[in-house]
């Protein structure tokens, strides 16, 4: 927690209204239903952001936007997202180091509902990358485990043509990955990985 409490500082400045969002954030994404869309997860993105932050036009804006990105997590695709960037409309006011940032910030949180942000839109490609870096991960199994915990209300059957349906969309992207940074350091095995999991899946690629 500490290394994301100083890079948190690091990007949204150490004032008292700065200390206290990180405080909730924090919380919000430790809350004990998440298995996958978790503190690990929020500090992956951010990792991953670092190697592609020479593309983006506003790199700060797009660390703010891996905060909030799954601030609100309850399972619900589309109104998850909204919810997130609802929350950065309301909080980030506060914060002198997000001024002329908060729309940028929540029009990036709602673009990672469908990461498909349009051509030439640096900071959607960043961070949508940095989203997606888990798919070419060594750890994937365990990604798709956690997944899988996370709908765990859902049926077998259900979950199952669901995640297929995901994975296949995916795989029919022209690109995985938008920015040259992330499509030289993950397309490849991001497409091996779900290839794999649709095989276990019992779906043909």
């Amino acid at each position: 927690m500490r290394d994301l409490a100083a890079r948190w500082r690091a990007t949204a400045g150490g004032t008292p209204a700065a200390e206290a969002l990180g405080a909730e954030l924090a919380a919000r994404w430790a809350e004990p239903h998440r298995r996958y869309h978790t503190l690990g997860h929020l500090r992956a993105v951010l990792d991953a952001i670092e190697p592609l932050a020479g593309f983006a036009g506003d790199p700060v804006a797009v660390r703010l936007a891996a905060w909030f990105h799954d601030a609100v997590y309850d399972g619900r695709p589309g109104w998850d997202e909204e919810r997130s960037a609802q929350l950065a409309e309301a909080r980030l006011p506060r914060l002198p180091a997000a001024a002329g940032r908060v729309a940028e910030v929540a029009r990036l949180v709602r673009l990672t509902a469908g990461h498909d942000p349009a051509p030439g839109d640096r900071d959607g490609e960043v961070l949508c990358d940095a989203d997606l870096a888990v798919l070419a991960g060594p750890d994937y199994g365990a990604y798709a485990r956690a997944v899988r915990e996370e709908y765990r209300h859902v049926p077998d059957e259900a979950f199952r043509a669901g995640r297929a349906h995901v994975l296949g969309t995916l795989l029919a992207m022209p690109r995985l990955y938008r920015t040259p940074p992330g499509r030289e350091l993950w397309e490849a095995a991001a497409r091996a990985n779900v290839r794999a999991e649709l095989a276990a899946l019992g779906v043909p690629s």
